[in-house]
């Protein structure tokens, strides 16, 4: 058969164009760049350790609940006479830099005399680095009237009437504000990937913390605005706050001299003290860390450079694949070859980032396998077309049916691919059916149960959910599959009370008609993890069902639902309700339980509507 013209490729060429312009429009293709580039960047990030001249003290939960410091300073927030005295304590073993991530803007109104001390032992350092922060929105202040200290910066551009609400470190003396501003950094997505060097505001420049240390520290930084952050695998150097603060009040210590000539970043890390930012190296990422590394990659030189490779990378690979159909390459071959090549052009990719140079490839990849799919599609239409001819042509000699299948040569088959993904699983059980069914035939128990499985599978199903499998009396679900469910634990939960209220309701019913009907009731057990979900079974019979840890913790908290509370959640189900639907339920701690196959304690929450 004749290879296709120029013509049989223009239709799904001229589609690949608009369907990627559209792509382009809507963002889509961004969206691809930056999710690729960020597992990219995250698995890149664990062979890459911080440098040793930055030392984290964190002000940790260890800090706070230290009987030393309750003693000396009560609790959180501390008296600012306290980091006082850390820093003047501090100074004698010459750090390059001291930063703060902690604000001390507002005056204390109950301790003046400790801001006073902070103040007074301030004004005595030049290495000191305080946090202001651009605020969205509030009372703005004349960039003019900054002071020097601050290091905004004034272009030929700027207007002598910019202004801009700034929180800025107000107890101290002016020379003391030199730390920059700390505003996390957002992309379109919300993802932070890059560090802003400096804020531009009506021709004025107002430098970042990280900026303004590492060029205290004698870096030369980049004209860049901002630059993408290159990511390690793990925090610098940790001290606990409270830890060195002990040290140094020893005659002799031990901790203070290996902070010589380094930068000391002090920051909250406690539970519920320190800000959690979504990055390309984890979901939660505390704030600190995002500084931290835009000061190493300034003093390294190695943040990422970008290149924009997409459209020239993108026109090449589609250029390859239409050569490859011209000559009539089967589909299933240049899938292969696809398949291939993207493991090549993505392992070169990730292969540059050691050289700090960061190539997006997603986009690129994703529209050369959607040209994939539609010259597959042609193809597909005009063997089809080709084929049908055949039929027609060897139909007058021969039964058209044997003539089919010579010419589709070979029979279809089929693959299960099972995947791994977080889902929230569900598992209900009667309380007390064991009893109910001693006393009844066996056709009334199987009535009453169809009746009940009946309303509580359309329960699941009304908020979303995949109906697993009935065990005896017991009911799994699962939701986030086969579909994705962003609000996937919350549905759960509501699935969970419409079925309790359901039961109420079929209670009341039997009990109508025979008062011992309505003598039972349900535990009904939650958990959200990762869990493979996919058709498992043999070639004669598949079910569609999820395995895994996830899935046996899910059955013990049902079990431990009995004299407790009809619905118990784990911690995780709850945290992703609060994230992803907060405010719609209230839970109510019920302790931790000790489960079969877990050595530590799960704590179990009862979840309860908010009216």
């Amino acid at each position: 058969m004749a290879a296709p013209t120029h013509k049989a490729l223009v239709v799904p060429a001229l589609l690949l164009a608009g369907l990627a312009a559209l792509l382009q429009l809507t963002g889509l293709l961004d969206r691809l760049d930056q999710r690729v580039g960020d597992a990219m960047v995250a698995q890149h990030a664990q062979s890459r350790l911080p440098p040793d001249d930055i030392v984290f003290v964190t002000i940790d939960q260890k800090s706070l609940e230290d009987a030393g410091m309750l003693e000396t300073a009560g609790s959180w927030p501390w008296p600012r006479g306290v980091h006082g005295e850390l820093i003047a304590n501090l100074q004698a073993y010459e750090p390059r830099a001291i930063a703060f991530d902690v604000f001390f803007s507002e005056p204390d109104t109950f301790r003046p005399d400790s801001d006073a001390v902070l103040r007074d032992i301030a004004a005595q350092y030049d290495n000191l680095f305080f946090p202001s922060l651009l605020m969205a929105d509030g009372k703005p202040g004349p960039l003019a009237a900054l002071p020097p200290s601050f290091g905004a910066m004034k272009t030929a551009a700027a207007r002598a009437d910019a202004k801009a609400p700034l929180l800025v470190p107000g107890i101290l003396q002016e020379r003391n504000w030199q730390g920059g501003l700390i505003n996390f950094e957002r992309d379109e997505d919300g993802v932070g990937r890059h560090a802003r060097l400096y804020t531009g505001i009506d021709g004025w420049r107002l430098p970042t913390m990280s900026a303004a240390v590492a060029r205290h520290s004698g870096t030369t930084l980049p004209p860049d605005e901002r630059i993408r952050l290159h990511w390690y695998g793990r925090l610098p150097q940790q001290i606990a706050y409270s830890d060195l603060f002990h040290d140094l009040a020893r005659e002799q210590p031990t901790l203070a001299d290996s902070l010589r000539g380094r930068i000391v970043f002090i920051g909250a890390t406690a539970p519920g003290l320190y800000d959690l930012r979504p990055t390309p190296k984890a979901t939660l990422t505390p704030g600190a860390e995002v500084i931290m590394t835009a000061i190493a990659n300034l003093r390294q030189g190695d943040w990422l450079r970008e290149v924009p490779a997409r459209w020239p990378l993108a026109l090449l690979l589609v250029a390859a694949l239409a050569t490859a159909f011209r000559k009539r390459v089967n589909p299933l071959r240049a899938g292969i070859g696809l398949t291939v090549l993207t493991a090549l052009v993505a392992g070169a990719s990730y292969a540059l980032l050691a050289s700090r140079w960061y190539v997006p490839v997603g986009a690129a990849l994703a529209l050369t396998w959607l040209g994939w799919l539609l010259f597959s599609t042609e193809a597909f239409w005009r063997e089809r077309r080709e084929r049908e001819a055949t039929v027609t042509l060897f139909g007058r000699f021969l039964d058209p049916r044997v003539v089919d299948d010579l010419v589709k040569s070979g029979e279809l088959s089929r693959e299960r691919k099972p995947e791994s993904r977080e889902i929230t699983i569900l598992f209900s059980d009667i309380r007390g059916f064991t009893t109910l069914s001693e006393t009844r035939t066996p056709e009334a128990v199987v009535e009453l149960l169809n009746r009940y499985f009946t309303q509580q599978v359309e329960v699941v199903f009304r908020h979303g959910g995949t109906l697993d499998k009935f065990i005896g009396d017991a009911v799994m679900a699962f939701w986030n599959a086969p579909t994705d469910n962003p609000q996937h634990a919350a549905h759960a939960v509501q699935a969970a009370i419409g079925m309790a209220q359901a039961l109420d309701a079929f209670k009341q019913e039997l009990a109508q008609a025979d008062s011992s009907l309505g003598d039972f009731d349900i535990g009904i057990g939650l958990h959200t993890g990762p869990a493979v979900v996919g058709f498992l079974g043999s070639d004669d019979r598949l079910d569609y069902t999820a395995i895994g840890d996830t899935v046996n913790l899910a059955s013990r908290i049902e079990g431990c639902t009995k004299g407790v509370a009809r619905v118990l959640v784990s911690r995780s189900t709850r945290d992703a309700c609060e994230l992803t639907a907060p405010g719609r339920f209230r839970f109510v701690s019920h302790g931790e339980f000790h489960v079969k196959g877990r050595e530590q304690g799960v704590e179990l929450f009862e979840p309860l509507e908010n009216n």
